[in-house]
């Protein structure tokens, strides 16, 4: 894939190389490293990739999650630094997957249940057909000239996210689609297309899009771009990138970023974040919502308590008990669900 080259604007922050080697010894340092990982690439045959990715992820002491296609990869992966070279070695020596895009962080603890190697219509929903982001995918911006373009008065900013995600944290000014899944973007985009690209002299806004790790960006800009939108651009390496490199006190961050891990959000420097994750309906909690008389850990939150049952309630109790248990064990308890309610990874 050759991507579309980068923006560069002339208010490129400063200092940025030094965060990001700060940010890589955090991950170094840390028990457990994460690698979070996507490439649109051409797999003719993907189921005959899986089965021999999944025995290296088995072997390595690997959990996480990653979807194969016949567009390409993507998932985020969890375990010991040497496991975690093994498989990306492999995954380099897929087809065009030599220059794959991985963002790395660290965890104090395993933050996936369990390793699995999923065949999927779509590496990212979007029920849009054949649409190519290797060839159609908007203009690449580096992280330290996002904050130029997004304030740049011409520029409007769409955050690509579930609405779930964007309530944790967004960029300042951003749109917020309020969509349930990624797949529903489209046709918001085609709903509000009009009111979203007028512009009182008639000339059209540049349109900035981001997402976690950029999967989403990449794939929603070749949508805007099939849709005859011309100037598209995306944030390279999506959110994480960002909070990877770009110093806090120069940010246009705001909260903390979802991640679909145990670990439910980062901040600045990919630090975990303080949110936690509802069990009932999986959304995500924030430090304010646990002290609601309404959140009961593994039962209910602020979010969901009006929607369950007593009924529902007790038998979330049960579950959560069971799980207690098996953590108590050492066992892994069959009933435990990721953080999300998709498979819009990244």
């Amino acid at each position: 894939m050759t991507p579309k080259l980068l923006i560069v604007w002339p208010q490129r922050l400063p200092a940025v190389k030094d965060v990001a080697m700060t940010s890589q010894f955090t991950a170094i340092d840390a028990p457990v490293c994460v690698a979070a990982l996507y490439r649109f690439a051409r797999f003719d045959d993907p189921e005959a990739l899986r089965a021999p990715l999944q025995k290296l992820c088995n072997d390595s002491a690997i959990r996480g999650t990653i979807l194969l296609a016949n567009e390409g990869i993507n998932g985020t992966i969890a375990g010991p630094h040497e496991g975690i070279t093994a498989v990306l070695d492999h995954i380099r020596t897929l087809p065009d997957c030599a220059d794959i895009e991985v963002k790395f962080s660290g965890a104090q603890t395993m933050p996936f249940l369990r390793m699995k190697v999923r065949l999927k219509r779509e590496i990212v929903t979007m029920g849009q057909g054949d649409l190519n982001p290797v060839e159609n995918a908007g203009t690449y911006v580096d992280p330290a000239d996002w904050n130029a373009l997004i304030s740049a008065p011409d520029t409007i900013v769409i955050d690509t996210r579930n609405d779930y995600e964007v309530a944790v944290g967004q960029f300042e000014g951003a749109i917020d689609p309020r969509t349930p899944s990624f797949r529903d973007f489209p046709e918001w985009f085609r709903a509000e297309r009009e009111r979203l690209l007028a512009q009182g002299d008639g000339t059209p806004p540049r349109v900035a899009m981001y997402c976690t790790g950029g999967i989403r960006c990449e794939k929603s800009t070749a949508f805007l771009t099939s849709e005859g939108v011309d100037e598209v651009y995306h944030l390279k390496g999506g959110i994480l990138k960002y909070l990877e490199t770009v110093p806090e006190e120069l940010s246009l961050w705001r909260g903390e970023c979802f991640v679909f891990d145990q670990r439910v959000s980062v901040g600045h420097g990919l630090v975990q974040g303080s949110y936690v994750l509802c069990h009932a309906c999986r959304e995500p909690v924030s430090a304010e919502a646990v002290e609601s008389p309404l959140y009961e850990e593994g039962v209910s939150c602020p979010a969901c308590h009006g929607t369950r049952t007593e009924q529902q309630r007790a038998s979330y109790r049960e579950r959560h008990k069971q799980q207690l248990l098996a953590r108590e064990r050492g066992y892994q308890h069959v009933g435990a669900k990721m953080p999300g309610k998709s498979d819009d990874y990244g």
